[in-house]
């Protein structure tokens, strides 16, 4: 007679209570968000009524890392055994400081202005966002696709943090002295574009090149120097984009007096129309760029195995 293999009775209440973990883990996100969202709008409210500037810093501090480490914090309850809490703290700081410290040397004494300089701009900046995820990913054992997406995505959100921060300061300082709301303007537009800017581009790099990795060791395959130059070419359209609906806007709107004027070196003022339309191509472009990425993205999580459903003991 074989023995029975019949679980403990109470064994039906253990997904039960995963499934509450889980639930809590995932919301964990949205409290820092919200929290952080409140805290960010009295320190605004604050300094426009005290007009205290050493309240300055902490409106840009909270306004550029909201997003990111609210994003951050939802990715990482998504689960990845190789990408552990200390991998993801180091990706976003780590990464995110040596990949805007190496974009602005490059950037500073390699690009010049032309045509190509949002190109040159894309290159650049995805390329030392990767190398900065080969960084903090040194030494781990296993490299996988969703690793690669989870701990890229934490690299571009570091890098997006850091950056708004930079633009959230050079919006401060006007010619007419100190504007907190330039700050809160750059600061909510860079919140809202953050979930498909850098995070989206360089966690699309860094799922291909893990996913690349055989036996230990980062492989140069056409597939990885494929997704680098696709994601930089998203990366210069979206940069790029204000420059091209502009020009657009003129190739289709453009009249003979602003043409004239335009010879005589004045510039025109654009009509209500153009005006429009600038507005409309610029978001539509950008738009465009975002869906491309997300959809590309998708392709890549399609490809990611199927987790192991949870055994549920029937109780026979």
């Amino acid at each position: 007679m074989q023995p029975s293999h019949k679980k403990p009775h109470n064994a039906r209440s253990l997904p039960n209570a995963t499934t509450t973990e889980n639930r809590g883990e995932a919301g964990q996100w949205l409290h820092i968000f919200w929290v952080g969202l409140v805290l960010w709008a009295l320190s605004v409210v604050v300094t426009a009524l005290t007009g205290n500037p050493a309240l300055l810093p902490t409106v840009v501090l909270l306004g550029s890392f909201l997003v990111p480490v609210s994003f951050v914090t939802w990715l990482s309850g998504k689960g990845s055994a190789e990408v552990t809490l200390g991998r993801v703290v180091e990706g976003f700081v780590v990464g995110g400081v040596l990949g805007v410290l190496a974009a602005s040397l490059l950037e500073t004494y390699l690009l010049s202005p032309s045509v190509w300089m949002y190109l040159g701009v894309g290159l650049i900046e995805e390329l030392v966002k990767v190398l900065a995820l080969m960084y903090v990913a040194r030494g781990m054992a296993h490299r996988t696709l969703r690793g690669g997406l989870l701990l890229g995505a934490t690299v571009g959100f570091g890098f997006a943090a850091f950056e708004s921060a930079g633009y959230a300061l050079n919006a401060l300082i006007t010619r007419h002295g100190l504007s907190l709301w330039q700050v809160v303007e750059t600061e909510i537009l860079r919140g809202i574009l953050a979930p498909v800017g850098h995070g989206l581009w360089t966690a699309i790099l860094g799922g291909v090149l893990f996913a690349a990795t055989r036996a230990g060791r980062w492989r140069l395959t056409g597939g990885v120097v494929l997704a680098y130059l696709g994601v930089a070419v998203l990366h210069a359209l979206w940069d790029s984009m204000r420059g091209i609906a502009l020009v657009l806007v003129v190739v289709l709107t453009e009249t003979r007096g602003q043409r004239a004027a335009l010879e005589l070196g004045y510039v025109p003022r654009p009509t209500d129309q153009q005006a429009h339309l600038f507005t409309v191509f610029n978001g539509a472009g950008l738009i465009i760029v975002s869906v491309l990425g997300l959809l590309w993205l998708a392709a890549l999580r399609n490809r990611l195995p199927d987790p192991e459903p949870a055994h549920v003991p029937t109780g026979r």
